[in-house]
């Protein structure tokens, strides 16, 4: 949230320092949670398909987490929509 809110001020994006220890962090909850990066990488690429059907989404501004806490797991994402798309087909 804090990064979003410095792109959108203008500032500079996080230190090299930073980035490593969040990416490690990642990797850390990836493994307790038993879950690959691949399959997670896939996750982000399914979820990204099926909200774009809906809505034009920021790709660029996506934030996507695993947070482990005890015994539970959760997905966080934040999803930047630019906006509703209103020509959409419904199927049915």
């Amino acid at each position: 949230m804090l990064e979003f809110i410095s792109r959108l001020l203008g500032k500079e994006s996080a230190s090299s320092k930073t980035v490593a220890k969040e990416r490690l962090r990642l990797v850390l909850v990836h493994d307790r949670a038993s879950i690959s990066p691949a399959m997670l990488n896939s996750l982000k690429e399914d979820l990204i398909k099926v909200i774009s059907k809906y809505m034009e989404i920021d790709e660029a501004a996506l934030e996507f987490n695993l947070l482990q806490d005890d015994n539970e797991v959760a997905l966080v994402a934040n999803i930047p929509v630019v906006k509703m798309k209103r020509d959409y087909a419904i199927k049915g």
